[in-house]
């Protein structure tokens, strides 16, 4: 017998899962959040560098759809970028009406422009945007009715006569409809290779397994992304992603000769793999305590941005005894984000009926290669966009 029923159930509290959560609830029903550790942990939370949205001048949807789309080398859904960019303005009011404050100069937004843009339009909340936004969405759900079962990871998920039954941890919990939003698995991967990853503990991927187990499709599942800037050095930062808007507000790649030897604003896999290849040619550096790395090169960001834009990197660095302003960084790639996974349609439905998916467990938005900024943006679009649906479907 399970302990509790409800219309909608969500797996996952990180902000594609908050954001379904929040847009469920808004539609009227009951909804709860299962989730593997506390209600805080997630990876979003470790999102830095920003969250993508055309509101520049000289920008547009049309055009971050485009930069989506030559970023994904031509192999995401057009459909679903064609939403991720066009809601995305409405999606950044959104989480300023839930209590997100974004940096602002000038009268507006400040906009950076990041790897794979043509334009600036990644906004910020200095250095911990993910973490602002999860707060605020977690604020939302534990002021509302939305019931939560932290420390409950999802074990079995099985069809019933009115919907779904899910094993989350001591719990057995009936729902008309599930969103699966429970992530990727770059945690565990980069385990199994012996790398570093920047990922949060939970990232081990078993709802995925579970979904396909019920006949769900996935894409693309084997691209996996390594962020280019990866910390290498001291010990206490390896794993740590150097916010990606270093390189946007200057800062640039350099091999042992000091030379530049990629665009440092490309998109990441090209980035990614401009480092690979000239550490393998003998042009990269060795860490004190024998890894590869290249230099970046922070000294070239200007102090009034790095004390606006990159105040924690600044802080995590000086405390290891490091200034990235007097100081060029040691960094090398790092396992980061599952760019592909369960198929999904524009309302976020899998292909399995009343099965859901959003964030980072859901493929085909960034096709096989994601731009930065782009996944707090498809949490909200899509989580958003799935919580709406599910409880519109148990409703019906």
């Amino acid at each position: 017998m399970a302990d509790s029923s409800f219309d909608v159930l969500v797996i996952g509290s990180g902000a594609s899962g908050l954001a379904a959560a929040v847009s469920a609830a808004r539609s009227g029903v009951r909804v709860a959040v299962a989730t593997k550790g506390a209600l805080q942990s997630c990876n979003s939370a470790k999102a830095q560098g920003g969250i993508q949205a055309a509101f520049g001048d000289d920008d547009s949807p049309e055009q971050h759809a485009q930069d989506v789309w030559e970023s994904s080398h031509e192999t995401a859904d057009r459909e679903l970028v064609e939403i991720l960019t066009s809601e995305a303005p409405s999606a950044i009011h959104w989480l300023e009406e839930l209590g997100v404050e974004f940096t602002r100069e000038n009268g507006g937004y400040r906009l950076a422009r990041c790897g794979g843009a043509s334009r600036k339009r990644l906004l910020q909340v200095g250095d911990r945007t993910g973490h602002a936004i999860t707060t605020a969405l977690r604020d939302v759900v534990e002021g509302s009715d939305v019931h939560t079962f932290p420390k409950s990871p999802l074990a079995d998920l099985a069809r019933t006569e009115n919907g779904w039954r899910a094993r989350c941890g001591d719990h057995a919990i009936d729902a008309t409809t599930v969103v699966l939003a429970a992530g990727g698995r770059c945690y565990r991967e980069a385990e199994e290779r012996g790398e570093l990853s920047t990922n949060h503990p939970g990232a081990t991927g078993e709802v995925t397994q579970i979904a396909v187990d019920l006949g769900a499709e996935l894409r693309d599942f084997d691209a996996l992304q390594y962020h280019p800037n990866g910390g290498a050095w001291p010990l206490n930062m390896q794993g740590y992603s150097i916010p990606e808007t270093t390189r946007a507000y200057g800062a640039v790649l350099l091999n042992a000769d000091g030379e530049e030897f990629t665009d440092s604003l490309g998109p990441r896999d090209a980035v990614s793999q401009a480092i690979f290849d000239e550490v393998e040619k003998g042009k990269g550096v060795e860490t004190p305590d024998g890894r590869p790395a290249v230099y970046l090169d922070t000294t070239r960001i200007p102090e009034s941005d790095a004390n606006v834009s990159l105040p924690y990197m600044l802080r995590r660095y000086r405390a290891g005894g490091i200034d990235p302003l007097g100081e060029r960084l040691l960094t090398y790639p790092v396992l980061h984000y599952q760019n592909g996974g369960l198929v999904i349609d524009s309302n976020g439905e899998t292909t399995i009926a009343g099965v859901y998916g959003c964030g980072e467990i859901a493929g085909g938005t960034h096709g096989r290669n994601r731009m930065m900024g782009n996944s707090l943006l498809e949490c909200c679009v899509f989580g958003r966009r799935a919580g709406r649906a599910a409880a519109e479907k148990a409703k019906s």
